[in-house]
């Protein structure tokens, strides 16, 4: 099945690869996992990397290119199967597109060749699998971005859709050299001035029947000098580990969008079909939602409030 995946490789001079917008690790180290796995067995092919760039891409690997190198390109579109997130939507301009995702929404990218695996407990895991397949040679760099991506998108191996193959992936990745103390420094080390924001939202969480949530407006962003994605998405677990709080919730006004985006995180509770009825989706524990605004974030409080008296 995977072999499609190396015959188009193999075909094509120029590889572009994308990723959802806003990326999480998951997304960076899908992109940038593959890019070195590319680089690694085919170093004459161009291959390049575009999108967003945050905290996430910490090597600043993004590439600004133009429009004609999408000519006669194959693009991969990774952890993402549904074409409003997707983070340049130039991927329509490519001569042929491969999807892999381990979400399970339904893709409406049209015209692509997908590949979508639900019980991978990462995009990064999958294409640890994919590839391993395939016999490509894996470096220390793809390597180590496709074990970055698994440990922050299973919540550092806590949550696993299987538990055996997710580990038998990381310790692969281990095997071809991942770098793994130095993320974890990374990972676990902050700045005072941001832990001094996470004390600043700690204190304004709002505690309701067994959920907790959070409603930041621009306001709020402009008062602390802090941008959308260092909230929306850096502030969405400030309420895991309590032990009353079964579902945390997370809103916050994106002016770039005139929206407002949902992080919802649960301990042991299927929390994605609310997502999903709100137009998002994501992890079983671990989605989100765009929302037109903070009325329609107070429905889906709601919703979850009903979900967890059921």
């Amino acid at each position: 099945m995977y072999k499609l995946i190396d015959k188009k490789i193999r075909k094509y001079e120029r590889i572009i690869i994308h990723r959802h917008k806003n990326p999480d690790m998951d997304a960076i180290g899908s992109q940038a996992g593959l890019y070195y796995l590319i680089k690694e067995n085919f170093p004459k092919k161009e291959v390049y990397m575009v999108g967003d760039s945050n905290k996430f891409d910490m090597e600043n690997l993004m590439h600004d290119i133009p429009d004609s190198y999408y000519k006669d390109a194959l693009v991969f579109i990774l952890d993402v199967a549904v074409k409003e997130m997707v983070c340049d939507e130039r991927y329509l301009l490519a001569k042929e597109v491969i999807v892999i995702d381990h979400h399970a929404n339904p893709s409406d990218i049209e015209d692509c060749i997908l590949f979508v695996d639900p019980e991978s407990s990462s995009a990064t895991q999958y294409i640890t699998e994919i590839f391993k397949s395939l016999n490509y040679k894996f470096n220390k760099e793809a390597a180590s971005y496709l074990f970055y991506g698994m440990v922050t998108d299973t919540g550092r191996f806590k949550w696993m859709r299987k538990a055996e193959t997710a580990f038998a992936a990381a310790s692969f990745l281990a095997s071809k050299g991942a770098v793994i103390e130095p993320f974890y420094n990374w990972l676990y080390t902050e700045s005072l001035e941001n832990r001094k924001i996470k004390t600043f939202f700690e204190a304004r969480l709002v505690y309701e029947e067994g959920i907790a949530y959070l409603k930041n407006d621009q306001d709020v962003l402009d008062e602390l000098g802090v941008d959308f994605f260092t909230v929306s998405r850096g502030m969405a677990n400030l309420a895991s580990g309590i032990e009353e709080i079964k579902i945390w919730l997370n809103f916050t006004y994106n002016k770039e969008t005139d929206k407002v985006m949902g992080e919802f995180r649960s301990r042991d509770i299927n929390i994605v079909e609310v997502a999903k009825k709100f137009g998002g989706g994501g992890h079983v524990y671990a989605c989100g939602a765009t929302l037109k605004d903070f009325a329609e974030a107070d429905l889906v409080i709601e919703e979850y409030k009903k979900l967890l008296k059921e």
